[in-house]
């Protein structure tokens, strides 16, 4: 069988693109543990024992300045991080009103996990996975964070995902 050149050059093109469906069913796979989901993915669910793996994006921080010397201290949760996800994220889709996503596994107008519900510190890596690095979040039509409001989310993941200034979460 015979192959035209166009259709060998076009599949190298597509290839060399990342345009290929992918296989990786990673995302979104039943899970109990971490352990049950491949490298860089995390169990995250609402109960135990039943959850969905889902990408950790980053890998835990090797150190806490959050940036280049020069990007000031990380951002906590109290002083500058409710306040982005309260006006992007909150008002009808991951908050006390979930009618916007239909997901009741988590709150982003919480800091930490209440009962089997995620909070904002257990879902940082998401965050900062859909809201700054791929930028799909929150979908078109809501208020979006600014370009300084992104790179907030981002120094306060790589941070560690600090409460606030006090140690606490209020």
């Amino acid at each position: 069988m015979r192959f035209p050149l166009e259709s060998l050059v076009l599949a190298w093109a597509l290839a060399a693109s990342g345009c290929l469906v992918s296989d990786n069913l990673a995302p979104g796979r039943p899970c109990a543990e971490d352990t049950d989901c491949p490298e860089a993915y995390r169990c995250v669910g609402s109960s135990e024992g039943q959850g969905t793996c889902e990408v950790q994006y980053p890998p835990r921080p090797l150190n806490t300045d959050a940036g280049t010397p020069d990007a000031g201290p990380v951002p906590t949760w109290c002083q500058d991080i409710r306040p982005i996800l309260a006006a992007s994220c909150v008002a009808s889709c991951h908050g006390a009103t979930t009618s916007g996503s239909g997901r009741t596994d988590f709150r982003l107008d919480l800091y930490a996990q209440d009962g089997g519900v995620l909070g904002a510190r257990e879902m940082a890596s998401r965050i900062k996975f859909r809201a700054v690095d791929r930028q799909d979040m929150p979908p078109p039509g809501s208020p979006a964070p600014s370009a300084a409001e992104r790179d907030l989310l981002s120094r306060w993941v790589l941070g560690g995902a600090p409460g606030c200034a006090d140690g606490g979460t209020q």
